[in-house]
């Protein structure tokens, strides 16, 4: 079991719209660096901040193919985050509230 520490500090990083928006779109499938960056408005280093912020809480795991990585969920072991992650709506449902439409990744 985990620490209150160790569940707030989970909490606070789900305190900032992208990094939920990213985890709640995780939820279903794997995503490429690559489809975030078409998604939010926002630069690559930035991205990559907020996926690094992510991965050193264990809250996703990444594997690289090729120049791209990919990232899934790994909340496994934290059911505070699924309990959380279980409220937030669909990918189209968070697409659509960015106006944003799934396209082919480019990485592909």
């Amino acid at each position: 079991m985990q620490s209150l520490t160790d569940i707030a500090d989970d909490l606070k990083l789900l305190g900032d719209k992208t990094r939920l928006a990213m985890l709640s779109l995780l939820k279903e499938r794997e995503w490429c660096v690559c489809e975030f960056l078409d998604i939010f408005d926002i630069s690559q280093p930035a991205i990559s901040q907020h996926l690094r912020k992510l991965k050193n809480r264990g809250i996703v795991k990444e594997s690289k193919r090729g120049q791209w990585v990919h990232y899934s969920l790994n909340v496994e072991d934290k059911p505070h985050l699924k309990a959380v992650l279980q409220q937030m709506p669909s990918s189209a449902a968070i697409l659509a509230s960015l106006n944003k439409e799934v396209k082919a990744p480019c990485c592909d």
